[in-house]
């Protein structure tokens, strides 16, 4: 497998998590986001990363999409609940993640006004109310979002300290070892 990655792209680190989770050895060809190599536009037309190529050269795009796959393709561990409940509420979340903390990210991050001080107390409500974003289990909802908490507090200087709920989640995720490979790299860009 090869994955078409970005150090510093959240959404990678999305796909570099769930490989890491499930175990997966795979190589990295690096991407440059800002002088993008031409033939990566072969590869998905957006241009974007993170790009999943296994041999055989099946070829797939978007994170969410690369998350999903890797989950149905080698099931163990899993990353979902068992519940089916907790399943969907975790596949909401992650449909409503532009709303409910990218956008509001991305806005901070390029100066503009953004109410991402609500979204993280919004993240942290739901986290008081259980353990991980699909309920009681870790799994693919809570890799969705952990990529943008790291960079919000390490890139961003977002303080989590007032929100306890979500300062809790993260230190759990952050007891395993791919979220923790993500942490170090994370605090490796930031310098």
């Amino acid at each position: 497998m090869i994955l078409y990655d970005a150090a510093r792209c959240p959404y990678c680190a999305r796909a570099r998590i769930v490989l890491a989770e499930k175990g997966l050895g795979y190589e990295t060809v690096e991407i440059d986001l800002s002088d993008r190599p031409g033939w990566i536009y072969a590869k998905n037309p957006s241009g974007t990363v993170p790009v999943l190529e296994e041999d055989g050269g099946f070829v797939l795009p978007e994170s969410l999409v690369i998350m999903e796959y890797l989950e149905e393709r080698f099931p163990e561990p899993p990353l979902w609940p068992a519940d089916p409940e907790e399943r969907a509420l975790g596949r909401l979340w992650l449909d409503r993640f532009d709303v409910r903390l990218g956008s509001d990210y991305y806005a901070l991050r390029r100066g503009e006004p953004s109410r991402l001080e609500e979204r993280l107390r919004d993240l942290d409500a739901a986290l008081e109310a259980q353990p991980y974003l699909s309920g009681r289990q870790y799994g693919l909802a809570d890799i969705g979002y952990v990529p943008w908490i790291l960079r919000a507090r390490s890139n961003l200087g977002v303080e989590l300290e007032p929100y306890a709920a979500l300062s809790a989640w993260l230190e759990r995720q952050s007891e395993r070892p791919a979220v923790a490979a993500e942490l170090e790299l994370t605090a490796a860009l930031g310098r």
